[in-house]
């Protein structure tokens, strides 16, 4: 930002992630004069440190598992091996043009873009420090979105060296011969999955009962079952206590059941938190939570008049970009007068991409049941897929959870949860029925083409009218 720059907006945005970006894209299509800020690099955690790096090289997984069953096909394969820095080459050439055409973008919806560490001062006012000096910005409405940063564990303390977080496990040289993963839930299960595929020995340390603990117990089951069948280590229950450095040069972590697991390199995986440090000055008395999260109502408002708050930062829903986004557009919706349904967070899709992949929207079986709701329950494997079996990838199934009616029919899609190859990419259907409120009996005659993945679950929404071919 040059020192002849606009220093009033009628918008301000205070983070380039995602929902920082989004929003500000956002405000330019509602008409709006928008200044972004942003302190590292634009595109955020997903960009540079999460969604799209993480998905990189788990797609580089997928690549050496294909070649690892071409001789299925009759392709002979020779001398396989993976050279990580050419991967890590390949993350960085895909990263930086992306964000080199994120940056295009929102030059050509005119937002003015601001290097520095944002700082809300107060309504209508926010500084913004550089190695420039600080500036001075206001505007008539200021939307937070500083995102997240990984969370810390006081008995493993990030070295970058044996003990990683996920920021660090994405910029990782080579695949070390041991890992623990510290945390089973999305993230570590990614991790452990591509890890596995790529050559490493693999041992998942989880604290709860089970892992991916959020999921329906069916998928907990199932993933589970098919990381142990790949060689991957599953310690629920487990605590880690402490570490101490091995006499080869790695890391032996202690177990709360005094148990110990020696390994080359720990990846901490535990979740994240709110990036608020430093964000607000001390005058400034936002309402948060005790996490450092941001309230907000429906529309994103906060505390302060023409304050919105968006993505990571805000206490309570779900760290996920798509979420973000959708943040967005209700919070300018409310700044612009033209207000939005708030985000449905109960109808949120989500997208685990470990292998097999794993895609759910709406209530677990146990959540339905917790709240009193009569349920019609269908889980069909995908083994009988003719798609999945040419894959060669037949651990998996479609669950759909409906509202009983009275007549005891399926009624009401609650939830859809989905395990197999390319799950992420099947939501769409599942997301319009949870989120429209349709029931079984109003979309099991829309046809899935054949041979296909979807097959699975079009077959599981015929079965719960009962007039199932394959399945029953």
């Amino acid at each position: 930002m040059t020192e002849t720059s606009p220093s009033h907006f009628d918008v301000v945005v205070v983070g380039g992630g995602p929902a920082g970006y989004g929003a500000a894209l956002a405000a330019s299509s509602a008409g709006k004069s928008v200044a972004l800020v942003e302190a590292e690099d634009l595109g955020g955690t997903c960009l540079h440190r999460g969604c799209i790096p993480a998905k990189h090289f788990l797609e580089a997984a997928s690549v050496v598992r294909s070649i690892g069953d071409a001789a299925r096909f009759g392709i002979n394969v020779l001398d396989l091996s993976v050279d990580f820095e050419a991967t890590q080459a390949a993350k960085a050439l895909l990263v930086n043009g992306i964000a080199t055409g994120l940056a295009k973008l929102l030059k050509t919806r005119k937002v003015v873009l601001v290097a520095g560490h944002g700082r809300l001062l107060g309504p209508g006012q926010v500084e913004v420090a550089s190695v420039d000096g600080t500036r001075a910005l206001s505007a008539e409405s200021i939307i937070l979105a500083p995102g997240s940063v990984p969370r810390s564990l006081e008995a493993l303390p990030i070295d970058e060296r044996r003990m990683v977080n996920s920021d660090g496990f994405l910029n990782l040289k080579a695949i070390p011969p041991r890992v623990a993963i510290v945390g089973g839930g999305a993230i570590g299960c990614e991790f452990a999955s591509l890890l596995s595929d790529l050559g490493a020995s693999v041992t998942i340390l989880e604290g709860l009962p089970r892992l991916l603990a959020g999921c329906d117990v069916d998928v907990s089951r199932l993933i589970t079952r098919s990381f142990t069948k790949r060689g991957i280590g599953v310690q629920v229950n487990a605590m880690v206590t402490g570490q101490q450095p091995s006499a080869t040069g790695g890391t032996i972590l202690n177990l709360g059941d005094d148990s110990t697991v020696e390994v080359d390199l720990v990846v901490v995986s535990v979740g994240r938190v709110p990036k608020t440090t430093g964000l607000l000055a001390e005058s400034v008395h936002l309402e948060m939570d005790d996490q450092g999260a941001i309230l907000v109502d429906d529309q994103q408002q906060t505390s302060l008049p023409g304050v919105y708050a968006v993505g990571d930062v805000v206490a309570g829903r779900p760290q996920l970009a798509h979420v973000g986004f959708a943040e967005a557009l209700v919070a300018v919706g409310a700044l612009a007068g033209t207000p939005l349904p708030p985000v449905n967070y109960e109808a949120i899709p989500w997208a685990i991409y470990c292998h097999p992949e794993i895609a759910y929207l709406g209530l677990t079986e146990a959540q339905a049941v917790a709240r009193g709701i009569p349920v019609t329950v269908k889980k069909d494997p995908i083994g009988g897929n003719s798609r999945a079996q040419i894959m060669g990838e037949t651990d998996g199934f479609a669950k759909i959870i409906c509202e009983t009616k009275a007549d005891g029919a399926a009624g009401r899609v609650l939830g859809v949860h989905l395990v197999g190859p390319r799950a992420t990419e099947q939501l769409s259907g599942p997301s319009l029925a949870v989120n429209l409120g349709l029931e079984a009996e109003e979309i099991a005659n829309f046809l899935a083409p054949h041979p296909s993945l979807s097959e699975t679950y079009g077959e599981t929404l015929l079965a719960l009218t009962g007039r199932g071919l394959h399945v029953h």
